[in-house]
């Protein structure tokens, strides 16, 4: 009879062996199925791999059980696998899955047992054992061999076990967002008040912030709190969106005044100080009137010692900071783990777009033949404005900023627009220029050599720049998917931070960008993915050669490739791969493949 059951169970499948053996023996453990368990837990999205212009996504495998003290408190994993396996079967599987969820506790089953996999063992004690079904330790067994591991003290277990806010549709934050979150909490509940959060342009940072500012506000651990921003559309889309669950309790702070009243306040750095002491509004509250600030963008004026922004930090030195940041500056001059420390979670471009939550890019580099010789003026020739221009070459680094070369700015418009014609001519793109006079240029530019789609609505084209309060009133409709117009924005600086467009599919860099924190923020436009308008990849035109800021050993996110074209396969792009080692030369009379 023994032998008979013994080879029914070795027919059953991974989910029997799950529904049959595993789950009772977790139900029977004391385990609440409704808040500590879930099954098929998706931990990645999968890479999306791109074969000409289809882009598709990898398969990728779930957690089948993951345990948790509370709700996005995550303690073990669980996996399963059918009874004609080896009971430790699923044992590595299990370990990937918990270095994902920062958790120290894997099992392993076939249906006869577990293999436990623990961690938190003490010197001496064996790390993988072999336990019974009947033996499945409790919740309250492993949260305190959770804590004792930790080391949380008395005092910081209601910090770090205050709820994440639900929003009642079922949003749950992404597996690093979880760890950012949860290490957050730890280093501030143990008495840290300096914390850096590196995390990828396109990543949730401002979703990931809320959650800390949530849990820290209704622990009452902290009562006050200062969101800090350098741009109004990161305020905005802060308040409007993530943040809107604080109500009546936050407020923006306007017109250079603080109201005491509100405990979440949103600021410009603009807002609270300036060069004369009447513009210094962050002095009309006492030092320790804030007692957390959470700093965004964190590599921009904040990280300069000199800077009139630190003051504000150095203010209110007694409160907690937190710095989020996608690219932290670490120059001789300017450095951000020098003022918060080593960061306390990273979440970098690579590892993004090998999880699927960011979008894979192709690269066009294209030299124009004028960039790579130079240009020199005929003696005693003049400008437009009847100036006579210094007799000298010009190079690339010159063209729209020391002089302007017009027929430059249109043979860059005239490729874009070729790109757009025969791929997809409503693909939202941007083109970001050397100067607001530039992005003007090359508006003008872009209107003439797409006069077909321009007549049918004359918003296809806009400049989007910080003078133009026209174009700026355009950007709400730039990046949301469900506006088709405008469709291609010129921008110099307003556009390289904060502006999420996830529907981007093509970024032009005509720039010179000698930064890479700007470089990889100027990237950033294109790496938010949008299964549901077909957004799973980007290509980059560049016309500046910044690119080659891809050799720098800081830079951890490459292109899948480079691709290059003749004139005559121009209406083909993208459906060949080709070697990095190439790259597309354009002369005024076509186009001709070279290797680097």
């Amino acid at each position: 009879m023994k032998a008979i059951i013994a080879m029914d169970k070795a027919k059953l499948t991974e989910t029997d062996i799950i529904t049959k053996f595993i789950l009772p023996a977790i139900d029977n453990a004391g385990w609440d199925s409704m808040t500590q368990l879930r099954q098929e837990v998706k931990l990645r999205d999968g890479k999306v791999i791109v074969r000409g212009q289809v882009g598709m996504r990898k398969t990728v495998k779930s957690a089948d059980i993951v345990l948790y003290h509370k709700p996005n408190m995550p303690l073990a994993v669980i996996e399963a696998k059918a009874n004609k396996h080896e009971v430790g079967k699923g044992i590595q599987q299990g370990l990937d899955y918990a270095r994902l969820l920062d958790v120290p506790f894997i099992f392993a089953s076939n249906g006869d047992g577990f293999i436990f996999h623990d961690k938190t063992a003490a010197e001496g004690q064996p790390i993988e054992t072999e336990i019974a079904l009947d033996d499945f330790p409790s919740p309250e067994t492993l949260w305190q061999k959770y804590i004792f591991f930790k080391g949380y003290t008395d005092a910081q277990i209601p910090i770090i076990t205050q709820d994440y806010h639900d929003d009642g549709m079922g949003k749950s934050p992404r597996y690093y967002q979880l760890q950012a979150i949860n290490k957050t909490i730890e280093a501030i509940s143990s008495g840290r008040d300096r914390i850096l959060l590196v995390m990828a342009t396109g990543t949730g940072k401002t979703y990931t912030a809320f959650q800390i500012i949530w849990r820290l506000w209704k622990s009452r651990q902290k009562k006050r709190i200062l969101f800090l921003a350098d741009r109004n559309i990161l305020v905005d889309q802060s308040r409007n969106n993530d943040f809107q669950p604080f109500g009546q309790a936050m407020t923006k702070i306007t017109g250079r005044t603080v109201d005491p009243a509100y405990e979440i306040h949103l600021a410009l750095y603009q807002a609270l100080t300036g060069p004369d002491e009447s513009q210094k509004a962050y002095k009309q509250v006492d030092r320790d009137f804030f007692d957390l600030i959470v700093i965004d963008e964190c590599h921009r004026g904040s990280a300069s010692e000199d800077s009139a922004w630190r003051e504000i930090l150095e203010y209110f030195s007694s409160a907690a900071q937190i710095g989020l940041t996608a690219t932290p500056k670490e120059t001789e001059e300017v450095s951000n783990i020098d003022y918060f420390g080593e960061p306390a979670y990273t979440y970098s471009l690579k590892e993004g777009i090998e999880d699927g939550f960011l979008a894979p890019y192709k690269v066009i580099r294209v030299d124009l033949d004028i960039d790579g010789f130079g240009w020199r003026p005929e003696k005693g020739q003049i400008d437009n404005k009847g100036e006579l221009i210094d007799d000298r070459t010009y190079n690339g680094k010159d063209f729209d900023r020391t002089i302007v070369i017009d027929e430059r700015t249109d043979l860059v418009a005239k490729t874009v627009s070729s790109y757009l014609q025969r791929t997809d001519p409503m693909a939202k793109t941007i083109i970001f220029c050397n100067d607001i006079d530039h992005a003007e240029r090359m508006r003008r530019a872009l209107i003439n050599h797409n006069p077909e789609q321009v007549k049918k609505n004359d918003k296809y084209v806009m400049k989007i720049t910080g003078d133009d309060q026209i174009g700026k009133d355009q950007l709400d409709n730039f990046i949301n998917p469900k506006k088709a117009y405008p469709v291609i924005a010129t921008t110099s600086e307003l556009m390289t931070t904060g502006v999420d467009a996830k529907t981007c599919k093509l970024v032009v860099l005509d720039q010179n960008i000698q930064s890479m924190t700007k470089f990889k923020q100027i990237i950033g436009r294109g790496t938010r993915i949008d299964d549901n308008y077909n957004k799973l990849w980007f290509t980059i035109l560049d016309f500046k050669k910044a690119t080659e800021l891809f050799a720098d050993p800081t830079f951890d996110g490459d292109p899948e490739q480079i691709l290059v074209r003749t004139e005559d396969e121009i209406n083909d792009f993208d459906n060949e791969e080709l070697p990095k080692s190439c790259f597309l030369k354009l002369f005024e009379g076509g186009y001709s493949i070279n290797g680097l």
